[in-house]
């Protein structure tokens, strides 16, 4: 039997190179066409099971009513797409957010409203995590 050993130092190197959002929430979106009633996310970073939201919003970036909702496992989910429930037309700024599964009376069921406790946004440190596009 072979056995392979890896010094502490050569561990901890890979360890300490391993990307930084990966225990970060974060969204990263570019700003992109809707046509096909689809709003997409490059990479999200959830620390735990809830959705990707897509809410309207404006210069003064506060998160205004839902448009599209995707769901979202913990960890690290590549090429997320949440279908358009609503028209969006060219122009139009969007809020892409991590909201969590927390507090709805049903699992898998996404019963947030604006403003509502349900399945509402994540706060790590008290920040959302979004990030806002424009729709082409």
């Amino acid at each position: 039997m072979f056995r392979t050993y890896v010094p502490a130092a050569a561990l901890a190197a890979t360890l300490i190179a391993a990307p930084a959002f990966a225990d970060t929430p974060m969204i990263e979106a570019m700003d992109q066409s809707v046509a096909n009633g689809v709003v997409s996310a490059a990479m999200v970073s959830a620390p735990e099971n809830g959705w990707l939201v897509v809410h309207r919003t404006d210069a003064d970036m506060k998160p205004g009513p839902v448009v599209a909702h995707a769901p979202l496992r913990a960890g690290e989910t590549a090429d997320v797409a949440a279908l358009l429930t609503e028209p969006v037309a060219p122009g139009e700024m969007l809020m892409l957010m991590v909201h969590s599964e927390a507090g709805g009376m049903t699992t898998g069921q996404f019963e947030y409203t604006l403003g509502a406790a349900e399945d509402g946004p994540i706060k790590p440190d008290g920040k959302l995590v979004m990030t806002v596009i424009t729709a082409q």
